[in-house]
């Protein structure tokens, strides 16, 4: 058994497979979430569209991408459990480098839709694989500490990517390249960021399976292994989480960037300006999120899962539920209501990861988890476009408000499971289980 620092790995798993792992964990989500950074700047600069209509055409945007990862997640669930994890991550990060590639080059809604669903493809197979590898990767002992570890990798990548990368349009025209233009260099250096992952991940994690040739299950039986997990109340209780918190993420960058850009517009700042503006609310809910995410393992590994997904979807609860406060998103008196968001945000991922990495039978991990992001998707297919909606009709707060509500709703779901069917306590020497 080999350790790296405080996390003790599964057997066969080497430090520098970690290493790599968490070098993807840092560009998966940074790359994802860039996507929400540079989707107002093409609507204003490439497309023109007005502001009282970017919030619809934002969540029909979002709304394509979770269709095209429903229709993926278990294909690549499938095709890791039976081809190996490195393979399927590194073609989802081509494929990404493709889609950002492309998506500047737009011209209407039509074309960024298409190009967004290429995007949509490379980011179903590498956020698939990112959580099975986080799955596989630890002993059972200290599972928290690396979800939480990758957690911060998630968040310094989310953070230290959308800052350099988000300032790229501005130091461009400040060199007198016309903005347009400027946005199609800096989604080109995004893409060529995605295409280094992806050879990172093909050569740097585990190579092969996680089970034997003769012990591999057919294909066949992991495309209902899905269904069937779900058999097992922990497991069905980690999808219904997943279904809020792997969308809090989406509608936190998608909202908080459109928020920004719009009222940073609206004070009369040009295009490139109003973009570095306006995502720096999410910045900050991130930047908030890091030192919280170096407590959180506490609340997963000495508490049963079960109870401390409960926890971290009460902060998601109160994070997202707080933005109703908020009136003017760039005022400085506001910024602290974001960076409780992003704690709550960041504790429901971590939450919902762990329990599902405890539950996922190792035969099927993949393929369970796929069908834990199938479940995410639907959460944001749902969310964003009821959300775009919101934002458009009632005011920007109430698409963060809608999913306040449905953290709570997993709570009181936690709770009947917690009371039911608590599971096993993440047991380890000289650790004691709360409760």
């Amino acid at each position: 058994m080999q350790q790296l620092g405080p996390i003790e790995l599964a057997e066969g798993v080497r430090r520098s497979h970690a290493m790599a792992m968490f070098f993807a964990a840092f560009t998966t989500i940074g790359l994802l979430t860039f996507v929400s950074v540079g989707t107002p700047y093409v609507l204003n600069e490439n497309l023109h569209i007005p502001p009282d209509e970017q919030g619809r055409v934002s969540a029909n945007l979002v709304v394509w991408t979770e269709i095209t990862q429903l229709l993926t997640f278990t294909l690549f669930g499938v095709m890791a459990d039976r081809i190996g994890r490195r393979q399927v991550y590194a073609l989802g990060y081509f494929v990404m480098a493709l889609g950002y590639a492309l998506y500047p080059y737009a011209e209407t809604t039509g074309e960024l839709t298409l190009y967004r669903i290429v995007y949509a493809l490379g980011i179903a197979a590498a956020t698939c694989m990112l959580a099975t590898v986080v799955s596989d990767y630890p002993r059972e002992a200290s599972r928290g500490r690396m979800v939480a570890t990758t957690g911060i990798f998630n968040g310094l990548g989310i953070v230290l990517l959308t800052l350099v990368f988000g300032r790229l349009p501005r130091w461009f025209a400040q060199a007198g390249v016309d903005d347009l233009t400027a946005g199609r260099y800096t989604h080109l250096i995004v893409a060529a960021v995605a295409v280094l992952s992806g050879l990172v991940v093909a050569f740097g994690l585990k190579p092969g399976l996680e089970v034997r040739k003769e012990e591999r299950p057919s294909i066949g039986h992991l495309l209902v292994s899905g269904f069937r997990a779900a058999r097992n109340p922990r497991v069905a209780l980690a999808y219904a989480s997943a279904f809020v918190a792997r969308g809090d993420l989406v509608i936190l960058g998608t909202f908080t960037n459109l928020w920004g850009q719009a009222a940073a517009l609206e004070s009369g700042l040009s295009s490139s300006d109003a973009m570095v503006k306006g995502k720096m609310l999410f910045v900050v809910a991130q930047a908030a999120a890091l030192p919280w995410a170096a407590c959180v393992f506490f609340l997963i590994d000495r508490f049963r899962r079960v109870t401390g997904l409960a926890l971290c979807m009460g902060l998601a609860a109160i994070g997202y539920a707080s933005m109703y406060l908020v009136v003017n998103p760039l005022d400085s008196s506001s910024l602290p209501l974001f960076a409780l968001l992003g704690i709550g945000q960041i504790s429901a991922f971590f939450g919902a990861t762990a329990l599902i990495g405890q539950e996922a039978p190792l035969a099927e991990r993949a393929s369970v988890i796929a069908m834990f992001n199938f479940c995410g998707a639907i959460g944001i297919l749902v969310t964003s476009k009821l959300g775009g909606y919101l934002y458009d009709h009632v005011g920007p707060p109430t698409p963060f408000v809608m999913i306040g509500i449905l953290n709570l709703v997993v709570v009181a779901a936690a709770v009947i499971v917690r009371a039911r069917s608590p599971g096993p306590g993440p047991r380890e020497a000289g650790t004691t289980v709360l409760t």
